[in-house]
Order: structure tokens, then sequence, then C-alpha cells
């Protein structure tokens, strides 16, 4: 093998190793899933009542120092007579920072954004709550493991034509939303099935609905700020 190539290949070996080693297998919480929802369905007050009502928990936690961000996404609008700029959409894997995350254990899930949207390490172990405790999944009752997010599996948005937020995190009623299942168990051994963060549709809106296809209307939170 000519010189060129053997040093190619240890110089790529050794960016690799180092990607692996520079991350700390634990750390302080940077991620956890909602202990509690809003109490109103799919209703958040908006992104911006659902990051404060995450600051909330997490300051309750003894988190409250940290930058919190709550994972969802919301559509933008098309241009239009009013606005010819349009508006555009909020994409889940923007609002989060760069990582690495830890859960409230200090346990790793993601060394970074690509690592969460592609390798991640969130299950029903490790997708804690803000006070460790762990998440009702399939299997057990009731069943809770739905978690709202309004994205696709890369943490975009969806486009404006179909409401898959529950009218941008606003409504309790009309509607419908993406959720994920932090368990990563559905009823079929399928791909959407064992999705984190883009299973399916919910059956609707209202804290009743969201219950019904097996939620409780929790979401995700990851520190924006950095590992600290």
């Amino acid at each position: 093998m000519p010189m060129i190539h053997r040093l190619a290949i240890a110089t790529t070996a050794a960016v690799a190793l180092a990607a692996c080693t520079t991350t700390p297998d634990s750390g302080p919480m940077g991620f956890f899933v909602t202990s509690v929802g809003s109490g109103k369905g799919a209703d958040l007050g908006g992104i911006a009542g659902a990051d404060a009502h995450c600051q909330k928990l997490a300051a309750a936690a003894g988190a409250g120092g940290r930058t919190w961000r709550a994972y969802l996404s919301a559509p933008g609008s098309f241009p239009n007579q009013a606005n010819p700029q349009g508006v555009p959409s909020v994409n889940a894997r923007d609002r989060i920072g760069s990582g690495p995350w830890y859960n409230a254990k200090g346990q790793l899930i993601a060394r970074d954004v690509a690592h969460l949207h592609n390798g991640n390490m969130l299950n029903k172990d490790t997708a804690l709550d803000e006070k460790g405790q762990v998440v009702k999944g399939r299997g057990d009752q009731p069943n809770e493991h739905d978690i709202l997010t309004g994205s696709r599996a890369d943490g975009t948005a969806f486009a404006p034509q179909t409401d898959t937020t529950c009218k941008a995190w606003t409504s309790s009623s009309d509607g419908s939303a993406i959720v994920g299942h932090h368990d990563r168990i559905g009823p079929l051994p399928e791909n959407w099935a064992r999705s984190w963060n883009f299973a399916h549709q919910s059956a609707g809106c209202s804290q009743e609905a969201l219950v019904r296809t097996g939620g409780s209307g929790r979401f995700y939170w990851f520190a924006a700020d950095g590992a600290k």
C-alpha cells in the first residue's frame, strides 16, 4: 500500500477515535422528558410557553441555571399579500444547541445534533424525566410513550399545508400532532414504531385525545447552552 494511502487511513482512524474519546460518558443533566405536560393537551402556549414550562420544571429539579429549549418544531407560512416573504418554519433540531446531552443520572444521550438524529442512546431506561424517574411506556398502565415533537425524523418541521403541531402548539381541540416513542416500542416491528421523534400523529389535541393515542402531553427538553 502506498505511503500516502496508509497516512490517510491512519488520519481518518485518529479523527474517528478522537470523536469518540472527547465526549465524556457522564455529565450534568442536559436532557429530560417532562414529568408533566401543560394539562391542556397539546396547547402549550406556543413554543415560548413550552420553553417557560420546561424552565420551571428544570428549576424545581435544581437545573434552572441552564437555558432549556423544547424539542418542538412549528410550521411557517407561505408568502402572501400581507407577508410577501412568508414565515420560516421552526425546526426542533435548530433550537437545542450543540450538545453533548446527558440525562438526570448523568448518562450520555447524544454527543451532538447529528448523533441525536442518527444513533442516539434514547430508550425507556435513559429517557428519564427531570427527577430521574422512568416514564411509563408500552406495556405499562397507563402507556405514556407518545412524546410531542411535531417533527420529521431529522428534526425539521413539516410543510404548512398539514397541521402536525396542533396549530403551532396552541390548540387543545382541533388538529393533530406528530409524536415519537421514547421507549422505542410500538405495536409493529417497523421503523416508525421505534422512532423517538417521528412515530405517528395523535388522535387529536385535547388531553383526552393524547391519552387515547398513548401519551399524556409530555415533550423532550434539551439544554441549549452546552455541557456545564
